[in-house]
């Protein structure tokens, strides 16, 4: 066994350590996890496959476990993270049963695991022989939701499109791009669908740096749902828009794109330099201004204001696995007060008769449908202003009875599917 190997299912086990027990974001662990800055591109991406595939089968994971155990009393933290990355192997990215079995075994005697060898040895050579037999047998869907999400889900959206939910959430989301201009030309250059919103999709993997355009500045990452808020200003050339809780920055490029004068905040200086880092590589500009968007103050009213708050991201699990591990009902009802600040005070930001857009990459109504009819009871001076499906290509399966866009994972999978969102567009009256 090689050295990069062994350094490889380390730092899977530190990272899923970090997520399941630190409660720390998964791109973050990543990203600050030093060893993997001296891996390759392929082991890099071979570990973050691996960590991704045990948080979004972990319920079959350790189901599989469970079974395959033939002792009743827990086994340590540690121990248990090594039997998941070495049944995520044998059971889901059809790794040789020798190469699973034999690594695992070796991080355990690296980790100083050395009483526990013969314990992963058996588990996983009777998983390799069982396994792909329970997994067969297992409700997948089921089994990867916390009961509190299946629950709320199902209040919401009824047991069909719960279970479409989240069988969806089990599938690696496409790679979504949004081009600064010419989207059918891009599409043909990137080997793309332009689907019929404007996003060119790809199959997910491989390097997005060495892709036609990169280098050049001429589109970025953005999955198709967060694609839709910024397209719903219509023409908003030369128009004062402030955007609220702005980074990573995917819709102050859109609204910069379209010509906007754009002031971009967010509260986090650290997200705000990235914000301005993807904005200069795709030669774009917008004010950058570090500032708490539930209490800035600024000299003018906006034209349009862009608030996509802060919230649950329970709509994005299929690209964040890691959600459904850190995220909790108490979360959801703290996120609910401070989506309620933010929006009553975006509504002062906003001129008369301008436009108000409310998003969240959230599936929880708390987060979405509930907060407007909240506003709009407190008697704050806006209105709905209805989306039409030719804003959204056509496709009038994603705007519910009120006009508010609703997306749901399981939409659109004959195109590959998309990400839970809410945007409500409201107009400002007096």
């Amino acid at each position: 066994m090689t050295d990069t190997s062994l350094a490889a299912r380390g730092a899977a086990l530190d990272l899923l350590e970090a997520v399941l027990r630190k409660k720390i974001p998964l791109d973050d662990a990543f990203d600050a996890h030093d060893g993997l800055h001296a891996l390759e591109p392929r082991d890099r991406g071979f570990v973050r496959l691996l960590v991704a595939t045990v948080l979004r089968r972990l319920g079959q994971v350790d189901a599989v476990i469970a079974a395959s155990l033939t002792r009743v009393d827990p086994i340590r933290g540690d121990v248990h993270d090594i039997l998941r990355l070495g049944a995520a192997q044998l059971v889901f990215l059809d790794t040789p049963p020798h190469a699973a079995v034999d690594t695992s075994v070796a991080t355990a005697e690296w980790r100083g695991l050395h009483h526990y060898k013969g314990l992963i040895n058996a588990v996983l050579r009777r998983m390799a022989r069982e396994g792909a037999d329970l997994v067969r047998k297992q409700d997948a869907g089921r089994l990867n939701t916390p009961d509190w999400l299946w629950l709320a889900w199902r209040t919401a959206y009824g047991t069909p499109r719960t279970r479409a939910i989240v069988e969806a959430n089990l599938i690696e989301a496409p790679l979504d791009l949004t081009p600064k201009t010419e989207p059918g030309d891009w599409a043909a250059r990137l080997e793309g669908t332009l689907l019929p919103t404007g996003t060119i999709r790809r199959a997910s993997g491989g390097m997005v740096t060495e892709l036609p355009g990169y280098d050049e500045g001429a589109w970025w990452v953005q999955d198709a749902a967060a694609a839709l808020p910024a397209k719903l200003f219509g023409d908003i050339k030369g128009k004062t828009v402030y955007d609220l809780c702005a980074a990573p920055g995917g819709k102050t490029a859109q609204l910069a794109a379209a010509g906007a004068e754009v002031t971009a905040l967010d509260r986090s200086e650290r997200r705000l330099r990235r914000l301005s880092a993807n904005l200069e590589r795709v030669n774009l500009w917008a004010e950058t201004l570090t500032a708490d968007a539930a209490t800035w103050k600024p000299d003018r009213l906006a034209d349009a204001v862009l608030l996509d708050a802060p919230c649950s991201a329970t709509g994005a699990i299929r690209r964040h696995p890691d959600i459904t591990r850190l995220k909790t009902p108490e979360d959801v009802v703290k996120l609910a007060s401070a989506q309620r600040r933010l929006l009553a005070h975006a509504v002062d930001l906003v001129k008369p008769g301008g436009t108000l857009i409310y998003c969240t990459c959230s599936l929880q109504p708390e987060e979405g449908e509930q907060r407007i009819d909240h506003l709009l009871a407190s008697g704050a001076p806006v209105e709905r202003s209805p989306v039409d499906p030719a804003e959204l290509g056509g496709l009038a399966e994603l705007i519910n009875d009120r006009g508010e866009v609703r997306t749901l994972p399981g939409q659109l999978a004959e195109l590959g599917g998309i990400d839970g969102f809410f945007i409500a567009r409201l107009k400002r009256t007096t």
